[in-house]
Parts: C-alpha cells; structure tokens; sequence
C-alpha cells in the first residue's frame, strides 16, 4: 500500500472535522501521509428542498464515491446515518469508529427541554423520523423543515426562526458546541437513526491493502451495533422518505435494538409510529444481522407493510 493516502470529504465545518480526526489517526497508527479532498455534494447543493424530495441520503456520499471511482481518494469519511444502507456495486464500509453520543439533542435560546415549549411553538428539524417522534410526543407543534449545514441551522435558530430545533448530539460534541444542547432526548423518548453518532470509512471493495489496514481501525461494539440498525433498514427498504427509527446498545454480552416507523403525513393526521424492543446474545456479524432483521420483521407483525407503503 502507498504510504500517501488521500480522504474525500464534504466540505461543512462537521465534515471537515470527521475527515482530519481520521487523518489524525492514520497518520499516528499507519505512519501515512495523508491529505484532504474537499468536496461539494448534490446534498449540500439543494438546500429549499427536504431529503426525501430530492433523493435521500445518498446525496451526500455519490460524488465522493465517484472521486474513489476516479483514483482521485482512496477513503472517505461519512456520518454512518447519511451512508445509504446498500452501497453501490464495488465499494465497501472497511472501517466503523467508536460512536460518539448516539442522541438527538434539544437546542433552544429559551427553553429547557421540549415539555416547555408553549403549545404551538416552531421547532426546525430536517429528518422525518424526528418529526413523527415529535408529533407523538407533542402533537400541539409546529415542525417546519430545517436545512443547511450545522452552523447554518444555528443561525436560523438564534435569528429567531424557531423556539427550538433538534440536532444529533454527537455533531455538536464534535464541534465544541456541546453548551448549545439545552437537554437531550432518551434513546426511548426519541430514538436514533441507524448509525448516528458513528463515523464510517468507505473504500473501493478491490483495495484489500487498506481494507486490511483499516481492519484495526474497527471499534466491534459499535461496529456490530450499527451492523444491526442497518440491517433493520435494509429489511424495510430505508431510505430517506421513511419515517424510521433504529438504535441498538450494550447491556453486557446482550445487544438490546428499540426500533420505530411512522408514517410521514404532511398534514399531521398519521397513525401512531409502531414500536418494538429486542435483544440477543451477539458476538458476530451474522448474529447482529438476524437481530436487525428480526425487528423489521416485529414491526412488519404490527402492520410496518402499510407504512412502507405510504412512504413510497
């Protein structure tokens, strides 16, 4: 393996961020040289449009995908929740970092938590599976969409264009922005995308030199906790017009999944998100895979199929 390495990464102040604390790190185990590739993806581009409307997540992974394609990277660096659950032919997750908080995080100038806000207060979020989260739990809102890179979502908020907004935890953690978070949201309250808080590695499937060399970069409790969220949304079809909810956590040798769908209806008159909760003994990929798959296939018990349709 070339001992020069070069990451393609988005170019938000977050990204940026995850990009040059992997650097960091192949720098200090592998002895590389490494260097950054910027980039601006269709994601970043379309901002007056809502995920779901314009394409989902993979918005923001094609062009750096296309730049590994190319030879122009050898890795990039993702959020796991914005890496699409199946990645396209020839390209593979080597590597998936020790998560940082997995919670969504209430951000307000003027209230504590969400049970302060007044009845009918705006709160911005950008993700349909925080929205049906907050419907349930306080039908009375306003949700409005929320756009933009993190700095610009605070922007929006200290203007005064909404009583609150809800971000992932982990983001502003990374940032040095944690004293923004007013209060955080319980796994249960409001439970988390596959992923989210977890930092992924994508390389060319046909590059087993720095496959092997990223194998030690693996964090195998996070690495088999997210292997099972993913698989609860690649049992359901996932993707960004899909209102779904996918969190697992360590208790001892036991990996405990809470899992939830709604249905995105932008009236506000959905059902209820259907919920399930269950955990396994894992010590493997394919022991994490079933767990996911067997709560897909809970919430599908409860009816998760007519969702799915209404999301489609």
């Amino acid at each position: 393996m070339s001992n020069s390495l070069i990451i393609a990464t988005r170019e938000s102040r977050l990204a940026l961020w995850q990009a040059e604390h992997v650097r960091t790190l192949l720098q200090q185990r592998l002895g590389a040289e490494v260097h950054l590739l910027g980039m601006t993806t269709r994601g970043d581009q379309i901002l007056d449009r809502t995920l779901s409307k314009v394409g989902g997540k993979g918005l923001f992974v094609k062009e750096l995908e296309t730049a590994l394609e190319e030879g122009r990277a050898h890795l990039a660096v993702h959020s796991l929740k914005d890496v699409p659950m199946v990645l396209p032919e020839g390209f593979t997750l080597a590597a998936i970092l020790e998560r940082e908080d997995p919670r969504d995080a209430f951000v307000s100038n003027q209230y504590d938590n969400l049970d302060t806000l007044p009845q009918g207060a705006l709160v911005g979020t950008s993700s349909l599976r925080r929205v049906v989260q907050l419907r349930a739990l306080r039908p009375d809102l306003r949700i409005e969409p929320l756009r933009g890179n993190l700095d610009t979502r605070l922007r929006k908020l200290d203007e005064g264009q909404f009583d609150a907004i809800v971000l992932a935890a982990a983001g502003l953690k990374r940032l040095g922005l944690g004293q923004r978070i007013r209060s955080v949201f319980d796994e249960k309250q409001m439970i988390p995308a596959a992923g989210q808080g977890a930092l992924g590695i994508e390389v060319r499937s046909d590059n087993a030199a720095l496959i092997g060399q990223l194998a030690g970069f693996i964090d195998r409790p996070t690495w088999l906790a997210t292997i099972a969220e993913r698989a609860v949304s690649r049992a359901l079809g996932g993707s960004c017009s899909m209102p779904l909810a996918a969190h697992a956590s360590w208790q001892g040798a036991e990996l405990h999944i809470d899992v939830l769908i709604g249905e995105d209806v932008a009236d506000g008159g959905a059902r209820q998100p259907l919920r399930a909760q269950l955990q396994a003994a894992v010590t493997d990929e394919a022991q994490a895979e079933a767990l996911g798959a067997q709560a897909a296939q809970a919430l599908r018990q409860q009816g998760a199929d007519g969702y799915l349709g209404a999301a489609h």
